[in-house]
């Protein structure tokens, strides 16, 4: 294909040279796949056929090979008298009947075209063979076993079928031998036993003939299937080539060419390529598909700037609500001699639906919070500014945690058309005692570190979420911190933050990452909890908020 190096329409200074090399490749890759793939199917099929016809000539020849040799062996056991094979062998062949029988097996190996024509007597553990008579076409090159020589057993084969002639398991036995670097060559090997009047065994006569003619017949066949295959392939790869160039390689080459011109300059084809393409199949469809696939692009790109606008103020107002969200929080520390305190708060989107708060109720009486909203986004920020404020409102008005959060409970219960909810962990500690009075509303379990120690998680009593149902009671629960005690709170977002595995952060692995400075500032222990959370994480995606309170407590005797 030759470049394209016309100037563009808006520009006719500009000669840079269009992209064309890709339809070029694109045709190489579609000619390749499909003449290829059909060659290689034809390819298979010819093999296929080739073996096929190979084993059923191999099959038919053998079964007349083996056929003709059993004739053979039966036309000669005619002339040899069982009972007589022992005189035979004592007399080693001296007598008038025993040349005449020598004398008929060496006519019928070339009236026949039988190799070797022999009569043998196995031992009785059938590891070797005494000749009794042996004849040989002359034209073989070999010479006949004298009477009486004796031969080991050439295979565990011929034991087997020697033994099955004996024992009257069988009235007949084929050997095929069909390797031309076998001594003798390919050959098959009838085999049928001398019996007497009494149906005793007294010997084998073994009739040999070569396969020279199924060997050349089965090269035949397969030069002539191998030059039928060849020219198929030829045939079919022209033909196809021809038909693929008119109904599939030129019309996709258009569909190309048109893809390449308006992704560089997406304007409206001067002719649409249904009107050039006219086929009632696949790729007039495709042809259709394009057109209509430009036309909407053009109307998305009109349609995109007026969105892009509406995206921009969108943007900025969730980037107004994050600022207010970030404002309703304590994203300052609070320090003070009997203790310090800090939290975080990091949404999986814009805004998100964890908080926490932390103020003082009076002057001996600090309320500490966490809360998940289930969900996330502005739903959940919506819902969680309420649920703050709620929340703060009871702690304010003096109550216990289990009154706040029944409170709490009562008042978003009554109007949660969303039936929407929140997990709260809520409590109120005595600065000059130590004293924590907390109430669990299905949050997680927090997490103590007792001064020497090392943080352990504190499995307190769950009650039901805030917003579920009206009429919850809450139950309240006591403990008592000491001097250097640290107290960590989290959501779910921590334990339950995930890796490309799809495996969970933990809480056993939270307690490490605690546990690394137990007894640090809460700063530094909440940053402790992140880094693990984000070595563990790597590369995937924040899932949830991840929401964290760290609270450390000196007593009423001030921190050193």
């Amino acid at each position: 294909m030759k470049e394209n190096k016309t100037p563009s329409k808006g520009n006719p200074t500009d000669t840079a040279e269009k992209p064309k090399q890709a339809p070029k490749k694109a045709t190489s890759n579609i000619v390749f796949n499909i003449v290829g793939g059909t060659v290689l199917l034809l390819l298979m099929f010819g093999i296929l056929a080739q073996l096929t016809g190979y084993m059923r000539f191999s099959e038919s020849f053998t079964d007349e090979y083996s056929d003709n040799a059993l004739r053979v062996a039966n036309a000669s056991a005619l002339y040899i008298d069982p009972d007589e094979l022992d005189d035979y062998l004592e007399t080693k062949g001296d007598g008038t009947d025993y040349s005449l029988i020598q004398a008929v097996l060496n006519k019928y190996c070339e009236s026949m075209d039988a190799r070797f024509i022999y009569v043998i007597r196995p031992s009785e553990d059938y590891s070797s063979i005494t000749f009794l008579v042996s004849s040989v076409q002359v034209e073989s090159g070999f010479e006949p076993y004298d009477i009486g020589y004796v031969r080991e057993t050439s295979s565990y084969e011929y034991k087997e079928k020697y033994q099955k002639l004996y024992d009257g398991v069988s009235d007949h036995e084929v050997v095929i031998r069909d390797d031309t670097l076998n001594p003798t060559g390919a050959h098959i090997t009838a085999m049928i036993p001398l019996k007497n009047d009494e149906g005793i065994v007294k010997g084998i006569l073994c009739v040999q003939r070569q396969m020279d003619a199924l060997t050349r017949g089965r090269n035949q066949y397969m030069i002539y299937m191998l030059l039928v295959t060849a020219v198929l392939v030829i045939f079919v790869t022209v033909l196809y080539h021809l038909m693929l160039n008119n109904s599939l390689i030129r019309p996709i080459l258009r569909i190309t060419n048109e893809t390449i011109r308006f992704s560089t300059k997406p304007e409206k084809a001067e002719h649409p390529l249904s009107e050039t393409i006219k086929m009632n199949n696949e790729i007039g469809q495709l042809a259709a598909s394009v057109d209509k696939m430009e036309s909407n692009t053009l109307d998305y790109i009109d349609n995109l700037t007026r969105v892009t606008a509406e995206s921009h103020r969108i943007g900025t107002e969730l980037s107004v609500a994050s600022r207010i969200q970030e404002g309703m929080l304590n994203t300052l520390p609070l320090h003070r001699p009997e203790f310090d305190i800090a939290a975080v708060m990091d949404p999986a989107k814009e805004v998100g639906g964890d908080f926490y708060d932390y103020f003082m109720i009076d002057d001996d009486r600090l309320c500490m919070v966490i809360a998940d909203v289930a969900g996330k986004g502005v739903p959940a920020a919506l819902f969680m500014a309420i649920s703050k404020v709620i929340l703060s409102d009871g702690a304010m008005a003096s109550k216990s945690p289990a009154e706040i959060l029944k409170y709490a409970n009562e008042r978003i219960s009554a109007k949660n058309n969303q039936d929407m909810f929140v997990t709260v962990w809520l409590a109120i500690m005595e600065i000059s005692t130590g004293k924590i009075v907390a109430a669990n509303a299905g949050h997680e379990f927090p997490a103590i570190y007792r001064s020497g120690g090392s943080f352990e998680l504190f499995k307190d009593k769950h009650g039901f979420v805030i917003g579920g149902m009206s009429g919850v009671r809450y139950r309240e629960y006591e403990l008592t911190m000491e001097r250097g005690d640290c107290l960590f709170v989290y959501t779910d977002g921590v334990a339950e933050a995930t890796d490309v595995n799809n495996q969970l952060f933990g809480t056993d692995r939270m307690l490490e990452a605690l546990n690394v400075s137990p007894d640090a500032k809460p700063e530094e222990i909440m940053t402790n909890v992140r880094k693990g959370v984000d070595v563990f994480v790597g590369e995937a995606p924040q899932f949830d908020d991840l929401t964290m309170l760290c609270m450390k407590y000196y007593g009423p005797d001030k921190k050193e």
